[in-house]
């Protein structure tokens, strides 16, 4: 389960150790921590990390298997912790230490600022080899943060992008080795912690607004 704890300015959201897939439970932890570093004042910002071969290998497809019924409101879920990325009023860095499959991918693009494992680890969404269509609100999260050629070899090929080249592809901001990862992205968002505040979260709100009412739609967010 994500466990989060406090070094300075930032917030470290560690995912876990193992695959880090969005069990509903999962899911309610994380949640909790963002609010707990939403209900905090001052400088403040946010790095989520993990340990181990995956950083987040995405969708639970056992538990999706086993309550076919819920489908509908696991991705609800799933979509408004996209969302609640985001627009969080503080900045936030993923530390991406291991492979970023599917949704872990998507999550990762939530954030504010990417940092990747050079030498090992791959980001990929897989949709299409494991015939899971992107929602609207996916689609366009994916599409506001990747360059057009970038979006369409990792959306229409499940093209595996290693650190270096998805730091060339703009994918992630920086590549480093694996023992700088988490240090990287914590001396990055301890010099932007000082933005967190409501401004921030008006600008976020404003500029994401098209993307937030998409991931927030309720209506049918598997049409």
């Amino acid at each position: 389960m994500p466990t989060l704890s406090r070094q300075d300015n930032v917030f470290i959201l560690d995912l876990g150790g193992a695959e880090n897939r969005f069990h509903p439970d999962w899911i309610a932890s994380f949640g909790a921590a963002l609010d707990e570093v939403e209900k905090t004042e001052g400088p403040r910002a946010l790095v989520t990390a993990a340990t181990g071969k995956f950083y987040s290998d995405g969708l639970d497809l056992d538990w999706m298997v086993a309550h076919g019924q819920l489908h509908e409101e696991y991705v609800v879920n799933v979509q408004e912790l996209f969302a609640r990325m985001l627009s969080l009023p503080v900045m936030t860095v993923a530390a991406l230490q291991g492979h970023t499959f599917a949704a872990g991918a998507m999550l990762s693009l939530a954030h504010d600022i990417r940092i990747m494992r050079a030498d090992r680890g791959f980001w990929c969404l897989p949709e299409v080899d494991i015939n899971i269509p992107f929602t609207r609100g996916m689609t366009a999260l994916i599409q506001c943060r990747l360059t057009p050629a970038t979006a369409q070899a990792a959306m229409l090929t499940g093209k595996r992008f290693g650190g270096i080249e998805a730091a060339a592809n703009g994918i992630v901001d920086q590549a480093v080795t694996q023992d700088a990862v988490r240090s990287t992205a914590i001396e990055i968002a301890q010099a932007l912690s000082t933005k967190a505040g409501d401004t921030l979260r008006v600008i976020k709100s404003r500029m994401y607004s098209s993307i937030l009412a998409g991931l927030r739609d309720t209506a049918k967010p598997l049409a």
